[in-house]
């Protein structure tokens, strides 16, 4: 495909336009004024890139965070009431808070070795209100509900088809005579109706999702990361 020599002379200053804006949105300019955030996913993957100390110091801690927490899951540190450890996760979250984790799960997942059960947690997903495929899911699970981590991801908090899950899956739980908050973990926006209600009923952790990184890019932030672990 070829281009004439004045094309690229006639294009100069609108590439450049592009280039300066690109800087500026990585510098933290306002992309979205209609609700006055940024867009920073680019900083999850170079914390010390982002524009503000606060927001790289932010960034790091939770990736350790992250890591502690996943840590202290598969080494048995943290454990349900009713069980030696977990060794189950279902997800719950539409969009990209549950395509990404999806994606991850699929391609690092390790299957079983010389007979022994694959490392890390057996992921379920709810990804939507079929009350049909939530029943699958419900019956895959079975007696280990015991053993079931349950995290629910929301950016605002208030998606209704999350919510929806969140609250068949509690439901289960009550049945089963389990204490769903002691299984519970929140992904979502400080300040958010699922912020509010995770620490009010004390889930076993919340972690942040800021509000300057989309759902669609989402995957490396804790709405990735912590299912990858």
């Amino acid at each position: 495909m070829g281009f004439e020599k004045a094309w690229w002379s006639s294009m100069q200053i609108p590439m450049a336009n592009a280039l300066q804006q690109m800087k500026e949105l990585e510098a933290g300019a306002i992309a979205n004024p209609d609700e006055k955030r940024m867009v920073g996913h680019y900083w999850l993957r170079a914390p010390e890139r982002a524009p503000h100390s606060e927001l790289t110091d932010s960034i790091r801690a939770n990736l350790e965070s992250i890591h502690h927490f996943a840590k202290d899951v598969l080494e048995g540190r943290l454990k349900p009431t009713n069980s030696e450890r977990f060794r189950k996760l279902l997800l719950i979250g539409i969009g990209g808070s549950a395509l990404g984790p999806q994606l991850l799960y699929q391609a690092l997942e390790s299957p079983p070795k010389d007979g022994q059960p694959a490392s890390g947690l057996e992921t379920y997903f709810i990804d939507n209100t079929d009350p049909d495929g939530m029943g699958r899911i419900f019956s895959k699970l079975g007696n280990a509900f015991e053993e079931t981590l349950v995290l629910v991801i929301s950016k605002s908090g208030g998606t209704v088809e999350t919510r929806n899950g969140m609250l068949e899956t509690r439901n289960v739980f009550e049945h089963k005579n389990l204490n769903f908050t002691k299984h519970a973990v929140a992904v979502t926006g400080e300040g958010s109706l699922l912020d509010k209600l995770a620490k009010e009923e004390q889930w076993l952790k919340v972690f942040p999702m800021w509000d300057w990184v989309g759902g669609r890019t989402s995957v490396t932030s804790t709405v990735g990361l912590l299912p990858a672990r």
